[in-house]
């Protein structure tokens, strides 16, 4: 028994007429009445009842409601497969650094997730470093990367640009000064992340310090960005950062946007991610 035979018995069926099943299914009334013959000598009893008018059996009607159920099985497989493969379904797993959540990402994030609700969602906060080796071990589908295109295995995209900013004290003497240049902070105490949580975002910081000849003075370091600007708030130094974390809007820090092309995040995913394509395909309309 296949699914053809199925097919071919339930229009037989529904038609009560051999002669309208094989139009309705486009072909010849020979091959459908042997493909019936043949359903009914592998079943080992009729399934119905030919003369002036045909009439299923009691075994053909039970038939009837079985094959419904598997016909219908059937088809819902296929379209559970096909929406998996378009990435409509299943899940998709996401690793994030801190400061890419203060972006665009949580309107995509809403807007992916009204637009497909059969796919499971799960999103991880990570370091770069980490997110980088999630990718490569298959821990998850997509991750964004700050100023990294990830491992040469993956497939990297440009997400976004964002400016740099100064972060100071409110008090800060530069803080109300129209002319800002970021050598004016090299003698100031910086507040920075730990190098081993964004390597790569690290050095375009330092590097825009040494563009505008000093090495930092790091007199400070924190894991979180919201901390840092906390420690800069507490007087502790000053600090360099995405302008998305200006969402801090705290009364007793200053943010001074910094000229230039500024920093740039990476969406890098598995290849074989349809899941993930989709959600970038709505990210960038957001």
């Amino acid at each position: 028994m296949d699914l053809r035979q199925l097919r071919y018995f339930l229009t037989v069926a529904e038609e009560l007429h051999f002669g309208r099943a094989a139009e309705r299914l486009g072909i010849a009334q020979p091959p459908l009445t042997l493909t019936i013959q043949k359903l009914e000598r592998d079943l080992g009893c009729p399934l119905l009842l030919r003369g002036r008018q045909t009439q299923l059996t009691d075994a053909g009607a039970k038939l009837v409601e079985e094959a419904r159920l598997v016909l219908d099985q059937a088809e819902h497989a296929v379209e559970a497969t096909r929406r998996i493969a378009r990435g409509e379904s299943g899940e998709l797993r996401v690793g994030v650094p801190p400061s890419v959540m203060l972006t665009k990402l949580p309107a995509a994030i809403r807007a992916y997730r009204r637009r497909y609700p059969h796919v499971a969602f799960t999103l991880r906060e990570m370091g770069t470093a980490a997110i980088e080796r999630a990718l490569l071990d298959g821990a998850i589908d997509l991750g964004f990367l700050r100023e990294s295109r990830g491992p040469q295995a993956v497939r990297s995209d440009l997400f976004l640009t964002e400016a740099l900013v100064a972060v100071l004290p409110a008090a800060h003497s530069l803080a109300k000064q129209k002319a800002f240049r970021l050598s004016a902070l090299r003698k100031e105490p910086f507040v920075f992340f730990p190098r081993r949580i964004g390597p790569a975002f690290y050095d375009v910081l330092l590097g825009e310090c040494g563009d505008a000849g000093f090495a930092p003075n790091i007199a400070q370091e924190a894991t979180q960005w919201q901390t840092v600007i906390s420690l800069v708030e507490a007087g502790m130094g000053v600090s360099l950062a995405p302008a998305c974390v200006e969402k801090f809007a705290w009364p007793g820090v200053v943010y001074r946007r910094l000229p230039g092309p500024g920093t740039r995040v990476y969406a890098v995913r598995q290849a074989d991610s349809p899941a993930a394509g989709l959600f970038l395909a709505i990210a960038g309309r957001v």
